[in-house]
């Protein structure tokens, strides 16, 4: 059973940037591949990044290449969503996800473990 809980989310000008933290609870959080989605206001749940447990490989929704960056301390178990030149489109709740499956993890269906999810605002 793994526990996550999200913070970092707030209001930010489009262009800005924010770093979302996700919080694991447990010893063995260097077994799970680690995601972030994001629910925007009536659209569906969708993938935005993940790093992978077997090799920690990161890969990301086409829509955030080149301005978000998912990391992982294992350490301290908390995975982290560096988001810069942020857009109004990129407004959404955002969640973390755990995964003990293997392989490229990119649908909700995959992960076991949620947290409650932080809320980003971003201002034209």
């Amino acid at each position: 059973q793994v526990q996550l809980v999200e913070s970092g989310g707030g209001l930010v000008q489009a262009g800005g940037s924010l770093r979302l933290s996700c919080a694991a609870s447990g010893r063995t959080f260097s077994t799970y591949t680690m995601g972030w989605f994001r629910q925007g206001p009536g659209k569906e749940r969708e993938f935005v990044a993940a790093s992978r447990r077997s090799d920690g490989n990161t890969y990301y929704t086409d829509s955030v290449k080149g301005r978000f960056t998912i990391s992982r301390d294992n350490a301290k178990n908390t995975v982290y969503l560096q988001m810069n030149s942020l857009k109004p489109e990129d407004t959404a709740v955002y969640y973390c996800a755990a995964s003990r499956r293997i392989g490229l993890l990119t649908t909700s269906v995959e992960y076991d473990y949620w947290g409650q999810g932080t809320q980003v605002a971003v201002s034209s």
